[in-house]
């Protein structure tokens, strides 16, 4: 089981953006994204984000991509970004070979408490592709709720992928962070 321990937590900068990418489109893209469980590659083809994407977040006043490393080594990411009363969680990912080792668990624990404690976040929102009903269990195993809120998907904007399936949409998850 994956503690703390031997991670570290840091803010993102431009010299991390190549390794971001590539660790993103690792995880949900592609031949090597099926070594892990958070694969997209049988609903989207195409890219999951970019340099100019992942550079935004990180140039943004109002959002932090928490880089998370282990010897050195770039092996998780995630957004957040401060919305008045709530953040919102994005841009997650974990290297495949390392999915199902508890991970994910550390990651959007310290992801929640640093909403909390650095913006004073009561909730935390994510939006998740409705029909990735694994992926929502674990969210809601993590004490986030589905709202049954959906937000279109962006067919047509090859920026996040070529979609495979013509149902996609965005439902809206949401967690107190107490």
């Amino acid at each position: 089981m994956e503690t703390a321990a031997g991670l570290t937590f840091r803010d993102a900068t431009d010299a991390d953006v190549d390794a971001l990418v590539a660790l993103i489109e690792s995880a949900y893209r592609g031949d090597s994204s099926r070594a892990g469980w958070t694969t997209e590659a049988d609903i989207l083809e195409g890219q999951r984000t970019d340099s100019e994407g992942v550079l935004a977040v990180i140039k943004s006043p109002d959002s932090r991509l928490l880089t998370v490393e282990r010897d050195g080594v770039v092996v998780a990411c995630c957004q957040l970004e401060h919305r008045g009363a709530y953040a919102y969680f994005g841009m997650f990912a974990v290297s495949p070979g390392l999915q199902g080792g508890g991970l994910g668990k550390v990651i959007i624990a310290e992801a929640e408490r640093a909403a909390r404690e650095t913006w004073g976040a009561q909730e935390m929102h994510m939006t998740v592709i409705s029909v990735r009903e694994d992926l929502i269990a674990w969210y809601e195993r993590r004490g986030y709720r589905r709202t049954g809120k959906m937000t279109p998907f962006p067919y047509g904007d090859e920026r996040f992928g070529i979609p495979q399936r013509d149902d996609l949409q965005f439902e809206l998850l949401v967690k107190e962070l107490g």
